[in-house]
C-alpha cells in the first residue's frame, strides 16, 4: 500500500494476505457499526475500500495498539 490511491478488496485488507488480522464477520460488524470504513460499490458484485481509508484505519489502529479489531 505504497500509493493512497486506488480500491483494495477485503481480501487484501484481511490476513493471511491482508495487514489486518480480523475475521471476515468481525471486519462486517465493525464496518456496520461505524467503526471501520464504509466500502464502495465498484459492480453489482464487486466491493471494495478506498486505499486512503484502510490506511488511515491501520494508522488509527497502531496509535492505539490494536490491530486485533
Amino acid at each position: 500500500m505504497s500509493t493512497r490511491h486506488g480500491f483494495l478488496r477485503l481480501d487484501s485488507i484481511l490476513a493471511p494476505l491482508g495487514p489486518l488480522p480480523i475475521s471476515r464477520s468481525s471486519w462486517w460488524n465493525k464496518v456496520r457499526s461505524g467503526e471501520y470504513p464504509q466500502p464502495i460499490k465498484l459492480g453489482p458484485r464487486t466491493t471494495a475500500w478506498r486505499v486512503a481509508d484502510i490506511v488511515a484505519l491501520i494508522e488509527r489502529l497502531e496509535g492505539k495498539g490494536d490491530l486485533r479489531g
